[in-house]
């Protein structure tokens, strides 16, 4: 009994260490088929999603929803303090309980105060390890306490850090792509005079943004997790929208910036297809068409309108077909997963932009707001 007890002890600190090895320190995506961390996420998101559509109103179950980032992440370091401490016990308890405690009491209940106290780094004295090999382990323990308080401080701010630049570059779509952003939205609000190089210079901000955000989520899966500040707004909109402005002037928008285009649009799917993969989300057609062929031809018109001109033909709209085949099975399978709306290719008429939002909108009063003009037509 002894030995079993050992081996799983080092085997749950050795786990325990690993896992926080591949979630803090190594900067790469880990292909392993399990991860005691990729199956707690995916376990918990699944039982936090239905409780919140089983318990939860629909016009509140966003908000819950966004808890589950912040508290997976308090409950993942909870975890792995928790399997740290009973290892250390379960050593502990296979060596005899060589401790010394004040009400004379010995067993893996007083094995597992000590090593609490002892990763903590409380000191209390009540409990005393009584052999060389005990006070070896309270000592190996008393450090790793330390280093495991360090990686947590370093870890919050760098996640924070990264959430606030992917956050920052989303916001500022809003005055360009709307809320939610589409690309009908962001196209035509460039259709001024110097619209073509101010969309040139906006779709070369986001293939370094693209870049940056697999890189970061990457490293630090669980800011996926993480939903942004407005209901309207989400990272898998925001790299929908990119990918779908970028199909539209491959496919065949006039003077418009196609090689740029082609750049963003190789680096927004390389995040897609990567994220998918990370939370093994498999591919999956559309349930509805977000592109049926009346929406190509409105989106035709709202372009002529602004003084831009998307050619026509059967290979124009093949070829925004083959583009949209490129990402959408991916982006579906994420929207499905993170439960997140995917913007349409054209924005409704009702929409009024985050900016232009009152009181009574903020205070959930609908996003509606008769009277008031269109972000895009300032």
């Amino acid at each position: 009994m002894a030995i079993v007890a050992t081996t799983s002890g080092i085997a749950l600190i050795l786990l325990v260490l690993w896992e926080g090895f591949e979630t803090i320190i190594l900067p790469r995506r880990v292909t392993r088929r399990f991860r005691l961390t990729r199956f707690f996420y995916r376990s918990s998101w699944r039982s936090w999603v239905k409780i919140v559509k089983t318990l939860v109103p629909p016009r509140r179950r966003e908000s819950w929803l966004s808890y589950f980032g912040p508290l997976s992440l308090l409950l993942l370091l909870s975890v792995w303090a928790g399997g740290l401490i009973c290892g250390f016990a379960l050593i502990h308890w296979a060596f005899g309980s060589a401790v010394l405690a004040a009400n004379g009491e010995a067993g893996y209940i007083t094995d597992l105060y000590l090593s609490g106290t002892t990763f903590f780094t409380l000191g209390l004295g009540d409990v005393l390890p009584r052999t060389s090999l005990a006070r070896l382990l309270v000592v190996v323990e008393s450090g790793m306490g330390f280093a495991f308080l360090a990686l947590v401080i370093s870890y919050l701010p760098a996640l924070n850090q990264s959430f606030a630049r992917r956050e920052v570059s989303i916001s500022l779509l809003d005055a360009r792509a709307g809320s939610p952003p589409t690309a009908s939205e962001m196209l035509c609000r460039h259709g001024h005079e110097r619209g073509k190089e101010a969309l040139r210079q906006l779709l070369h901000e986001w293939e370094h943004w693209s870049a940056e955000f697999l890189e970061g989520h990457l490293s630090y899966p669980v800011l996926a997790y993480f939903r942004s500040q407005h209901d309207n707004q989400s990272w898998l909109a925001a790299l929908t929208a990119i990918l779908d402005t970028c199909s539209v002037i491959m496919a065949g928008l006039e003077g418009a910036c196609e090689r740029q285009a082609e750049l963003t649009f190789a680096m927004a799917r390389h995040a897609v297809v990567d994220l998918s993969l990370v939370f093994k989300t498999v591919p999956k057609g559309p349930n509805t068409d977000r592109m049926p062929p009346e929406k190509l031809m409105e989106l035709r018109l709202m372009l002529a309108d602004s003084g831009q001109i998307l050619r026509g033909g059967d290979a124009v709209d093949e070829k925004v077909h083959e583009l949209r085949l490129m990402y959408e099975p991916y982006i579906q399978a994420l929207a499905t997963y993170f439960q997140i709306s995917l913007p349409p290719w054209i924005a409704e008429e009702s929409w009024v932009d985050n900016w232009q939002g009152d009181l009574s909108e903020q205070a959930g009063k609908g996003r509606k707001s008769a009277g008031k003009s269109r972000a895009g037509h300032f």
